[in-house]
Order: structure tokens, then C-alpha cells, then sequence
């Protein structure tokens, strides 16, 4: 039997600030959104509600090298992940349940659900690493 819960104003106000980034932002970038609204708010509530609002299937976490991402579409989507800066975006690529399918018929598993994370070099980080013009010229 699940355990219900209550929706509290703070596990609202951390939907809200997830839901307002397009981003896929971290813990902390959230804990620092919603103390500019509350600053009694702790850390530790923030990560609690985010937990909770992940289990229940009201957001989606993005498992990266540099921790948690957290995105509000809880659809199933592809991510692409920058190696350099971390900065993770959507990708716009259909989610195949066949794969799922397939898996679980061949290993044995149940309830198979898939992620697909793909990694690169942004094009922010392609921008910086460019060399200035006069480096070139030697000017």
C-alpha cells in the first residue's frame, strides 16, 4: 500500500521552481531559487521534496558525472549532456517502448523502462574554446 502524503506548501514551492527551468536544474540551484522567496526554507527540506516529487512521478531526475539534474517533464525523452560545462538540454527524439519490449522478454525483467543520455561539447563551450582572431593573425 503507498503511503499518503500530504502536499505541503514547500514540496509546491519546489514543483513550482523546478517547473519554472528549462534548464534541468541541480539541488542547489533550486534550494537558491525558493530562499529568494522563503528563507526559512533548509537545504534539507529541498532535497527531501525533491525526492519525494521524483518517486511520485511528478519530475524527473538526470543522472550525470556532476550529480542530480532535475527536469520537470517526467515524458520519456532523451537527453544530450555537455563533457565540458555539464549543462544538460532536451533532445528531441521519440521514445521507443519496443526497446523496453524486448529487454524484458529477453531478461527476465519486469517493469523495463529505458533512459538514453547522449554526450558532447555544447556550443557554448565550442564558442570559448575557439581562438580569438588576432590569436590567428598573430596580430
Amino acid at each position: 500500500m503507498a503511503v499518503q502524503r500530504r502536499n505541503t506548501r514547500q514540496r509546491a514551492m519546489v514543483l513550482e521552481a523546478v517547473r519554472n527551468h528549462d534548464d534541468h536544474p541541480t539541488a542547489d540551484d533550486i534550494y537558491v531559487d525558493i530562499r529568494r522567496i522563503d528563507s526559512k526554507i533548509s537545504r534539507g527540506t529541498v532535497y527531501r521534496n525533491l525526492n519525494l516529487l521524483e518517486e511520485t512521478g511528478q519530475i524527473s531526475t538526470v543522472r550525470t558525472e556532476g550529480g542530480c539534474r532535475f527536469d520537470w517533464r517526467v515524458d520519456g525523452h532523451a537527453h544530450l549532456i555537455c563533457r565540458r560545462c555539464g549543462c544538460v538540454a532536451d533532445v528531441a527524439l521519440p521514445y521507443r517502448p519496443e526497446i523496453d519490449t524486448d529487454l524484458q522478454e529477453r531478461s527476465g525483467f519486469t517493469d523495463v523502462t529505458h533512459a538514453t543520455l547522449f554526450r558532447g561539447i555544447c556550443p557554448g563551450c565550442q564558442a570559448r574554446a575557439l581562438p580569438t582572431e588576432g590569436a590567428q593573425t598573430g596580430a
